[in-house]
């Protein structure tokens, strides 16, 4: 327990992405005036922190991740007023709001950006990457997140500005001092306002070397990131998460080692990559369950006491995690609760998605007409002139891509799952009349219940929160077992990962903590498993 005690150690994050979340004026759009309607639903579920994706101005090119006015509120969730209502009603409820933070790139709708392709001479034209070159050649091979090159043709000036996601997200130049204080300017406008932090989107492409072709972990990012410390983030008290696709334990300890001064903890996505072939997201793959627990032991044990673990399986950007690991079928609950046992048993601050708590699933998708996200779409069209099956490639978008995650969340089994009384901008998951929060809390084996008990655990029990971890069983194929250490008391968690029964034997007894079956085996010594069974135990030896 060396870690020095930080509030959003024991704390649980939840992130809305308010387009989906709840529509409180029936226009077919989830709105912050929803969330405000929600709040005490949140606040029965547990959670202190709410992430909220991005409600700022924006085109939707990217849904809302190209940011054309940092300082307003889109129209399609409300006003700046209902966001400053937000915030303080949330800290009524004991939660607080952070918010994300899209600095790598901005929308070509900014006014930054529709300075500086006006001319060569524009005092905006640096707060962008620009190169010159033949209209027909990109400068160099760099490749887009969202396919295709990374480079734009602008005929206005002749030259090619880079985007490392959409054409119309063009990423800014950290390079430039004035841009990066205009960033400071902006979080500090919101840090005023009362936000309890922000989750920094691609965080780690900041420091991108262009012409050496570095993308991720640049020589001056944590430069830049101390910087933004410095000028923003100091002597506040707030919870800091960087989005880092390329991050190992190592890098993670440059961010969030406290006497570096960077960030809380970043979102690292090791485990998220272990069903896919050759580093392609499109080409799946079975989870092994032994990679898995290689990987979460690696950054249970490499961030014991060097700085902080993030605890995922959903959000905005991934499949929902029942679909894609558990069974979301016939043992939709078990699993769903199995997974949450597993993740919140260990060290590092749980995020939970919505609907994930009621455990929502992917959806069903009948054609390419069916997705509205431009990452799948831009597969879909790249894939398919690369030679690719069309069923094939409809697998992998069905399996992989972000819209599962995007769907409406599901209330009740009224009209469009109680979302909205207009038309959703998204269709719903047809399961919702089974599915749903309504049905969740009249059930006293729900889901949401499970959740709720690991949340109220976690603010209990320090073991949870800063006890040590060690894997054991670690060349069992069906279960997931460690042990957690604190002040002279051991807990196990022991989940099995299928829908097979299986036997373990460990030393000693066990006091049921949580299960997610009722009649759980005491006796470790003659332990059995039923399909998806979890449990935590206070381990009496």
């Amino acid at each position: 327990m060396s870690t020095k005690q930080k509030w959003w150690h024991n704390a649980v994050v939840y992130q809305i992405y308010p387009r989906s979340f709840y529509d409180s004026n029936n226009d077919g759009i989830g709105d912050i005036n929803g969330i405000r309607e929600k709040l005490p639903y949140l606040e029965n579920l547990g959670i202190n922190v709410i992430w909220l994706s991005p409600v700022y101005c924006s085109p939707n090119d990217d849904n809302g991740y190209d940011i054309s006015d940092y300082y307003d509120i889109s129209p399609d969730f409300g006003t700046l007023n209902d966001m400053k209502a937000l915030i303080n009603e949330a800290k009524a409820h004991n939660i607080k709001i952070i918010m994300d933070l899209v600095v790598n790139h901005t929308s070509d709708e900014h006014k930054w950006f529709i300075e500086a392709k006006s001319s060569k001479d524009n005092k905006y034209r640096d707060y962008y990457i620009w190169r010159s070159g033949d209209k027909n050649t990109p400068p160099n091979d760099l490749k887009s997140c969202f396919g295709g090159s990374a480079w734009e043709y602008d005929a206005t000036t002749n030259e090619f500005y880079l985007h490392f996601f959409s054409k119309k997200q063009p990423d800014l130049n950290w390079k430039n001092p004035q841009m990066r204080q205009d960033i400071w300017d902006m979080m500090n406008y919101w840090i005023d306002l009362g936000i309890g932090g922000f989750r920094m989107d691609v965080i780690d492409l900041i420091g991108k070397e262009v012409d050496l072709k570095i993308k991720e972990n640049g020589p001056k990012l944590h430069e830049y990131i101390q910087e933004m410390y410095e000028n923003t983030l100091k002597d506040k008290d707030l919870l800091t998460v960087g989005e880092c696709w390329g991050a190992n334990p190592d890098i993670a300890k440059l961010f969030s080692a406290e006497d570096r001064h960077e960030l809380s903890m970043v979102f690292q996505f090791e485990h998220i990559m272990l069903d896919q072939n050759g580093g392609d997201k499109w080409n799946l793959k079975p989870l092994d369950l032994l990679e898995l627990k290689r990987v979460f032991t690696k950054w249970q044990t490499e961030l014991k006491n060097e700085g902080w673990n993030s605890l995922f399986w959903d959000n905005h950007d991934l499949p929902r995690i029942v679909s894609r690991w558990g069974n979301d079928k016939k043992y939709r609950v078990e699993s769903a609760k199995m997974l949450a046992i597993l993740l919140h048993g260990m060290k590092g601050t749980p995020y939970i998605y919505q609907g994930e708590e009621i455990g929502m699933t992917n959806i069903d998708f009948n054609n390419i007409e069916d997705f509205a996200d431009i990452e799948a779409i831009n597969a879909y069209k790249e894939r398919i002139s690369l030679g690719y099956d069309e069923k094939d490639v409809l697998n992998s978008l069905r399996a992989k891509a972000r819209d599962n995650a995007r769907t409406p969340m599901q209330w009740n089994d009224e009209t469009n799952a109680g979302f909205t009384k207009g038309k959703p901008w998204y269709r719903v998951n047809s399961n919702y009349t089974q599915i749903n929060v309504k049905q969740a809390l009249a059930d006293e084996n729900s889901i949401f219940y499970c959740y709720q008990k690991l949340i109220q655990m976690r603010k209990e029990n320090p073991i949870m929160v800063y006890g040590d971890y060690e894997l054991l069983l670690p060349e069992d194929k069906n279960i997931y077992a460690y042990k957690r250490m604190c002040q002279g008391k051991t807990w196990l968690i022991i989940c099995n990962f299928y829908e097979n029964n299986v036997e373990f034997s460990l030393n000693g007894m066990g006091k049921i903590l949580i299960s997610n079956y009722e009649d759980s085996c005491t006796d470790l010594t003659k332990g059995k498993l039923r399909p998806y069974e979890a449990i935590i135990y206070e381990w009496i030896q």
